[in-house]
């Protein structure tokens, strides 16, 4: 006898259909458009748990950190129109950090979709918009279709170049019901298979070289063993800027900070990299007003991209399109097999290079104080595998290259969207997907105050974070380029602040106050025990910082 299913409501196909693919942790700010996906959340409770948030963005950056630090899809749901736009920095900082995060949202009535009758929460041509700010965006236009759609959105999601991805569903269709097919998780295709003749030439040019260097981003993430073999097998050093930070840490032989690999770039003839748009030699180090299509120098470049458009961006010498473990696989069989050998390097003569290079630039690092001396004092208290969440702030910047990041998706940045106030949510967020281990956030007080209204979801959800808020009463950046550039002409850069320990305090948080490098090595252990909730502020003199600038956009 057949079993005739029961028919559910939009929201809840949509559900079901996250549950199929794996999904248990949910962001979201539920509105009259979505009430019928949050009833269906809170009907499933033994498989989703739903962490509110009290701003759009706040849930969006949370499930990017969620992605961020993990690799597996970050899910939220705001209300459209306003909500849509609130969550856009998330959105596109996802885009910018190839970050798989899924947006759900809801849309106006079907029958006023395209009618610009102002509507609750109209905005014109939303989907449109979506799809600008997404690697790919859909409606649901019918209860039935739910599954398909959702399985489609995690297909472009985690295929090829990872990505933000939405669906729209409009308000009466969200609450229709169906007898709906369930078709279980997405299959995903295979990772891409590198070109066999494309892999040979890399090998020949990686062979050739006299002094290489590695250069990984965000897509080399979850190829670290790989790419450490490589640069075993190459006696390559290697180096990032933000997102492939971690790979291999810059305290081992082989890792370099950008400042050191800016120090040993004259000498290298070939690059590769692997996963990476390459910001430090197309922009940090050859100005950031100037288009490449080339690796500026007459330098060698390889390329191991998943994104065929990345090797028109910037054209490589031997392009190589594969995801970059299977491609750094390939890479290193093909070197194996040479009869050409690795060139003829002095190993350790290599070695005394890359040690002299971290000396010198050591002794410009240490000056950039106090920034380097709180970072020290985080870096000796948070474990190995612990989470540093950078801001838009002086301590952050400084840790481009004064940060040892010592295991992958450790360093989690805003990458290049650079977006004011992200710091703290999306720490949550990380905190969220990794529960055992600890999560440090820095921000300034400018950023900071963007999210500051998250300590209530911090303390609703019990999301034990520790964000370090360096108070120097200004947006420092801002306010060093007034002063240093346009003569001291101060104008909205300087802050006045609320008491952030009493702010902290009144949602129920632990607060301490520091002023010294010395004073955070003390209470950042203690806060880092608790697993609970913390904020420490730290009282900076206004214009006593030291600029990071010069180590992070040096002439070469």
């Amino acid at each position: 006898m057949l079993q005739v299913r029961d028919a559910v409501s939009g929201g809840r196909a949509i559900v079901d259909a996250l549950i199929a693919n794996g999904v248990d942790i949910v962001f979201g700010l539920p509105g009259a458009q979505t009430y019928p996906l949050f009833d269906a959340l809170a009907l499933s409770t033994d498989h989703i748990r739903t962490f509110s948030a009290r701003h759009e963005q706040a849930s969006g950056y949370m499930a990017f950190g969620y992605a961020r630090s993990t690799g597996r899809p970050g899910v939220f749901s705001v209300v459209p129109g306003p909500g849509v736009l609130n969550a856009g920095a998330a959105l596109i900082t996802a885009l910018g950090c190839c970050a798989p995060v899924l947006l759900i949202t809801g849309n106006v009535p079907s029958t006023f979709e395209g009618r610009g009758r102002g509507h609750l929460h109209e905005i014109p041509d939303q989907l449109g918009l979506l799809r600008r700010m997404t690697k790919w965006s859909a409606r649901i236009e019918r209860v039935e279709d739910a599954p398909a759609l959702v399985n489609e959105a995690f297909r472009q999601m985690l295929t090829g170049r990872p990505g933000p991805v939405a669906l729209e569903m409009a308000w009466d269709t969200m609450a229709e019901t169906a007898v709906v097919e369930p078709l279980g998780a997405a299959i995903l295709p295979s990772p891409l298979e590198p070109d066999a003749a494309a892999i040979e030439a890399a090998a020949r040019l990686l062979l050739a070289a006299r002094r290489p260097m590695i250069m990984t981003g965000s897509g080399a993430q979850h190829a670290a063993a790989e790419v450490r073999a490589l640069a075993a097998l190459l006696n390559a050093p290697v180096t990032a800027l933000r997102g492939g930070r971690g790979i291999v840490a810059e305290s081992e032989p082989l890792g370099l900070s950008s400042a050191v690999a800016h120090r040993l770039y004259p000498e290298t003839d070939v690059v590769l990299g692997i996963g990476t748009r390459l910001e430090l030699p197309t922009m940090r180090w050859a100005g950031m007003m100037t288009y490449h299509e080339h690796l500026p120098g007459g330098r060698k470049l390889v390329r191991i991209d998943i994104d065929p458009e990345e090797m028109v961006r910037l054209k490589a010498d031997a392009p190589v399109v594969a995801d970059a473990k299977t491609g750094v696989r390939a890479l290193i069989e093909a070197i194996g097999r040479s009869p050409m050998g690795v060139a003829k390097r002095d190993g350790a003569a290599i070695q005394a290079e890359i040690e002299a290079a971290k000396a010198a630039v050591e002794s410009e690092i240490v000056k950039v104080q106090p920034e380097v001396g709180y970072l020290e004092a985080i870096r000796t208290a948070l474990p190995d595998d612990g989470f540093f969440l950078t801001e838009l702030c002086q301590v952050g910047f400084a840790s481009y290259f004064a940060w040892d990041a010592r295991q992958p998706r450790t360093y989690v940045s805003e990458g290049y969207q650079g977006t004011l106030g992200y710091g703290f949510p999306t720490a949550l967020g990380v905190k969220v997907a990794n529960p055992d281990r600890k999560v440090v956030a820095v921000c300034g007080d400018g950023g900071f105050m963007f999210g500051v209204q998250e300590l209530a979801t911090a303390a609703q959800e019990g999301i034990g974070v520790v964000v370090v808020v360096f108070d120097n009463g200004a947006y420092g950046n801002v306010r060093r380029d007034q002063r240093t550039r346009f003569e001291g002409r101060f104008i909205a850069s300087e802050l006045r602040n609320p008491d952030f320990p009493k702010v902290a305090e009144a949602f129920g948080i632990k607060a301490y106050s520091v002023a010294s490098p010395s004073d955070l090595a003390t209470v950042l252990p203690a806060a880092l025990a608790s697993e609970e909730t913390a904020l420490i502020h730290v009282a900076v003199p206004r214009d006593s910082e030291a600029s990071p600038w010069p180590l992070i956009h040096p002439a070469l």
